[in-house]
């Protein structure tokens, strides 16, 4: 069966979204980065050579990989001593990824599940190859009729990142420290003025992890997705400034926007993943389908066993 022009843009995304693991990729020539033996990132070759000019942190390459020092032996030491590196090459200017510095840390571990390693600024994980965690929030109603829709944010056109595109309800980064549910009750708020009465109600219900490379680096992302069904009366508002505007449409319409170039891509990936789990995706009509699930599901797990 032919693939469908929307089946292809769709693949297109998630090949996207997945290009570390495409011929061609950086990932030949990344070192891995490592603490206490740990693998907890992959350097991108261009970066490696900038970090021997720290040798009271970071060890020189070696066997495939870029270690800190064994002298940096606590979660503190650890990122005090990368954190004044990544301020330095700051005040250099050369990395255009740091120019958007956040002062907001991301837990570096090799499993989310471990206990962290070290924190660093959410800015410069894409030069380490970190993995950054996330929380996103599918918003939806469904009528008396049984009919679903679903709420889609507008970017605000002064975001930082994919200003202007479409993006779920709400959703943030995992900061160091801040619980997944305390995350999505606090980003319902803040973004969509959802209360945490409402939104407390969200289940989680899949993950959904990739990764790609651009010109600052390598992205491990893995996001913990949740649905939220909000009451048919209840409207979200802008709250923040993140989002200029908020949209309920039939899932038809959102189907067809997620092929779009108008989505957010990994939101387009989220909305991919709800679309699936709710049958609005069928494997009897989908030529795709097993392209997609697995496109949705690309963990760095399996990478230590290569």
């Amino acid at each position: 069966m032919a693939h469908s022009a929307w089946s292809e843009k769709i693949l297109q995304l998630l090949r996207r979204m997945n290009n570390f693991y495409l011929p061609g990729s950086c990932r030949a020539t990344c070192l891995r980065f490592e603490i206490n033996g740990a693998q907890v990132g992959w350097i991108p070759p261009r970066i490696a050579p900038l970090l021997t000019r720290y040798p009271d942190v970071f060890s020189p390459p070696h066997g495939g990989a870029v270690s800190l020092r064994p002298s940096l032996d606590s979660h503190r030491t650890r990122s005090e001593a990368v954190d004044a590196v990544l301020q330095t090459m700051r005040q250099e200017g050369s990395l255009d990824c740091l120019k958007g510095w956040r002062d907001e840390k991301y837990n570096v571990m090799s499993k989310f599940s471990d206990p962290p390693l070290m924190s660093m600024e959410r800015a410069a994980t894409s030069l380490f190859g970190v993995k950054r965690n996330g929380v996103h929030i599918n918003g939806y109603t469904v009528s008396e009729s049984g009919e679903m829709s679903m709420w889609l944010a507008r970017r605000s056109p002064t975001k930082q990142t994919y200003p202007g595109l479409l993006d779920n309800v709400a959703a943030g980064g995992l900061a160091a420290g801040v619980g997944i549910k305390h995350t999505l009750v606090k980003e319902c708020q803040e973004e969509a003025c959802i209360p945490a009465a409402i939104a407390e109600k969200a289940h989680p219900v899949s993950t959904v992890s990739y990764t790609y490379e651009d010109e600052d680096g390598v992205y491990p992302e893995s996001q913990f997705v949740f649905d939220l069904e909000l009451p048919p009366e209840f409207k979200p508002r802008v709250g923040d400034g993140e989002v200029q505007e908020f949209y309920l449409l039939p899932i038809d319409k959102v189907k067809e926007l997620v092929a779009t170039d108008d989505f957010k891509p990994n939101c387009a990936m989220v909305v991919l993943d709800f679309l699936i789990r709710h049958s609005f995706i069928d494997p009897d009509t989908e030529p795709c389908y097993q392209e997609f699930v697995a496109g949705l599901h690309q963990t760095m797990q399996s990478e230590a066993e290569d």
